[in-house]
């Protein structure tokens, strides 16, 4: 039996040894008490690189880095594992060729039944690729974190569950303004406006991340000293492996920047759209006043003639008077088209403000009424102003008329003018204010926002039907525009209006030049030869009626390919009066190519219609102008003008 069982201790102890040196993921070997190595197993052989003929008696310290062999490493190691019983540790070993390799190592001290050392076991694992792929993902960590704190640009952070800040980068540093001490620790919702919180946004927002995974907005977000900026906010949620909540991320980007050039080209678009429709109906507006003149010159005209040859008549009188009534109040709304479209041409002259507003106060009283008063305040050496003094009478008048029916209940009404020098205008003569702005403030309704954006709109108005064209401030802002000048309006709902009309201030060559261009009133020629040059037939035919009542002998062209003809073929014809805009060839056109056969011939333009490139060559050819519609006595006084400017020594 004793045989026996010695055979099966052999036996137990060749398993032993045959089930170590098998395993080739582990180092295990003995060392003796001294730190030999004493056995050897594939494991070992495969991690640190030597056979067992080579290792076997040699000291195990060989494992070790150079710097832990000059620190006492392995004597310290196998002190602790003798006196506390085990040793563990990681740390770098060398193999045989000199690499390394990270080692997880456990040394065990082996005893007698006595309790006397007999030496130490020693397993060793090679955790080299745990060992990077830990240090790769510290690095991409470190790198990562070095990363969300550098960005300046956006502010990273994270959230707890309930919102509070758990860790803060230099770009919420820059945005928000909190140093991380300031902030750690406290609630997000500090960032965000007292309405926000007051309809408790922040936790909504929290709500939608957690539900959903992700929230999205732009909104206001304040800063630590109080002050708003426009931000895009990203919540995201984060979870660990089993999908608990551990917290939030959030970014945040300060766009007040884009939202502001956004705002500002929404804001040029509509400017750039409002301008095109105003434009547009400008032109629209223009071209209609311009046919709508010809047609009254025409009723007027005609009327004028009736109402000359026809006896009184208590029946039929009154009724022509009515007419001509009617007719004159649809010439001064033509007037307004025209000038709103800037097509009004205007007679420009040095225009002394004071002495104007003064020559119509008493006009202006009795229009706006008893209830009304009227204050006016000018300081002295105010410089004249290059305008259309008839115009800007006009323009005043309606300025005046609209800020009395702004005060049902009477009030005051004052007209100031200062001189102005405005960067944003043409460049101030030197010594000179640029410009006079002219303001008329009243103390009535005022205007709300929405009103006062459209005010200047053609055919807009707060007066009731049949009150008001619309078309008044839109004919002072084409007086403005038209001068060179501006036209604005300031109000507020209860505060009254104020409107500032801005003109050029003459210079000295405009200032020369004071007195009106009006035709000088004589006595009325008669038995001229006279060439009249008009496209639409009835106010041809008109013209032509009035100067032969006058006693002029008249020539009729439809065109002023017709009135060159006719030029040529009647060299009898003491002066020509004609249209300015003709289709294919204007007025002053046919003029110019006229006066280049017959110089000295009197030339004179009729029109309503202001269009730049003709008028700048009716000035540089000295053709003088009357305006549509006119009277038969305008044309009779415009007649001799024109003969009285040809006998005139040159």
């Amino acid at each position: 039996m004793a045989k026996a069982a010695g055979d099966d201790t052999v036996h137990d102890e060749d398993r032993y040894r045959l089930l170590v040196n098998a395993i080739t993921d582990y180092a295990i070997y003995m060392l003796d008490p001294e730190g030999r190595v004493v056995s050897w197993n594939a494991g070992a052989e495969r991690f640190k690189g030597y056979t067992p003929t080579e290792i076997v008696g040699q000291h195990f310290s060989r494992f070790y880095t150079a710097e832990d062999q000059a620190a006492d490493a392995p004597a310290r190691a196998l002190a602790q594992a003798a006196t506390e019983g085990r040793f563990e540790k990681e740390g770098w070993r060398v193999r045989k060729d000199g690499g390394r390799f990270w080692a997880h190592v456990v040394i065990d001290p082996i005893r007698s039944p006595e309790g006397e050392l007999i030496g130490f076991a020693k397993i060793t694992r090679d955790l080299t690729e745990r060992k990077l792929a830990a240090e790769a993902l510290r690095k991409s960590e470190e790198e990562f974190r070095l990363l969300v704190e550098g960005v300046v640009d956006y502010a990273i952070y994270m959230l707890d569950p309930e919102g509070r800040v758990t860790t803060w980068n230099l770009g919420a540093q820059r945005i928000k303004g909190y140093r991380p001490e300031e902030i750690i620790g406290g609630h997000f919702s500090t960032f965000y406006t007292e309405a926000d919180r007051a309809a408790g946004a922040p936790a909504r927002a929290l709500a939608i991340a957690a539900r959903e995974g992700r929230f999205e907005t732009e909104a206001l977000r304040v800063r630590k000293g109080g002050a708003s900026f426009h931000a895009h906010v990203v919540i995201d949620a984060i979870r660990n492996d089993d999908g608990a909540l551990l917290g939030f991320a959030k970014v945040t980007r300060d766009v007040t920047e884009r939202v502001v050039a956004r705002q500002a080209l929404e804001e040029a678009r509509e400017a750039l759209f409002q301008s095109q429709k105003i434009e547009a109906i400008g032109q629209l507006t223009g071209g209609i006043a311009h046919d709508f003149n010809n047609l009254l010159m025409a009723v007027l005209g005609s009327l004028e003639l009736v109402r000359k040859r026809l006896d009184y008549d208590p029946r039929i009188t009154p009724l022509i008077d009515n007419a001509i009534q009617g007719a004159e109040r649809g010439a001064v709304l033509t007037q307004r088209m025209l000038s709103f479209a800037r097509k009004q041409e205007l007679t420009f002259v040095a225009v002394d403000v004071p002495m104007l507003v003064r020559g119509m106060s008493e006009f202006i009283e009795r229009t706006i009424g008893p209830n009304v008063e009227v204050s006016l305040r000018f300081p002295t050496g105010l410089p004249r102003v290059h305008t259309d003094p008839y115009q800007l009478e006009a323009a005043l008048l309606n300025l005046v008329v609209n800020a009395r029916d702004a005060m049902p209940r009477g009030g005051t009404i004052t007209i100031t003018a200062e001189p102005e020098t405005r960067a944003d205008f043409a460049a101030a003569v030197p010594g000179e204010a640029a410009f006079v702005r002219i303001s008329v403030q009243d103390t009535g309704e005022g205007m709300d926002e929405e009103t006062l954006k459209r005010a200047t709109e053609p055919f807009f108005t707060t007066k009731g039907a049949g009150k008001g064209t619309g078309l008044g401030l839109s004919m002072v802002h084409g007086l403005a525009e038209q001068s060179g000048g501006r036209f604005g309006l300031i109000s507020r709902e209860g505060e009254g209006v104020t409107a500032h009309i801005w003109l050029p201030a003459a210079g000295a060559e405009a200032a020369a030049n004071v007195a009106s261009d009006a035709p000088a009133r004589t006595p009325g020629r008669r038995g001229l030869r006279i060439l009249v040059v008009d496209d639409d037939r009835l106010v041809l035919t008109n013209t032509v009626a009035m100067l032969e009542d006058l006693g002029h002998s008249v020539i009729a062209a439809e065109s002023a390919k017709e009135g060159l003809e006719a030029a040529r073929r009647d060299l009898d014809i003491d002066l020509v009066i004609t249209d300015e805009v003709m289709p294919k060839m204007s007025g002053s056109q046919m003029a110019g190519r006229i006066l280049e056969s017959r110089p000295g011939l009197p030339i004179g333009m009729v029109t309503g219609y202001a269009d730049l490139a003709d008028q700048g060559r009716r000035l540089s050819l000295g053709l003088p102008r009357l305006g549509k519609p006119f009277t038969q006595e305008a044309l009779a006084s415009f007649v001799d003008q024109l003969m009285l400017a040809e006998a005139e020594p040159a």
